[in-house]
């Protein structure tokens, strides 16, 4: 029987604005604190969940594994906007202008990208 993914973990030195910040973006919640993790999953708290370790250093150089996003339930211009009210950053990782995903970063510089079609875009196919 092959493995299941439990946990994906985000190093951060700043654990609870980076577990607040992908609560709101997920639309997710705590399950678990203490004092250097902060595990957050679905109110469902189905897997795989998130555990946000904290760490002493700061974020040096690019990320080799990253999240790829999908708007749900409103266009990805509106998802876009709303990232960014989060918090969220635009960032250049070395992407050319004519990519079809945005590529932003959380509170502490880690990487992910939010994909041109939504949800329900790729459900439409």
């Amino acid at each position: 029987m092959p493995s299941k993914l439990a946990v994906i973990t985000i190093d951060a030195s700043r654990p609870r604005v980076v577990a607040d910040f992908w609560c709101a973006v997920l639309g997710w919640q705590v399950v678990e604190e203490d004092s250097n993790i902060i595990s957050i999953a679905p109110q469902d708290k189905t897997w795989p969940s998130i555990d946000i370790a904290a760490v002493p250093e700061g974020k040096t150089v690019k990320n080799r594994l990253h999240f790829d996003l999908r708007a749900d339930g409103v266009s990805t211009s509106e998802e876009l906007e709303r990232l960014l009210a989060l918090g969220a950053r635009r960032i250049n990782v070395g992407q050319g202008p004519d990519v079809s995903w945005v590529v932003l970063a959380d509170p502490e510089g880690n990487e992910f990208c939010l994909l041109s079609r939504s949800v329900q875009d790729v459900e439409d196919q």
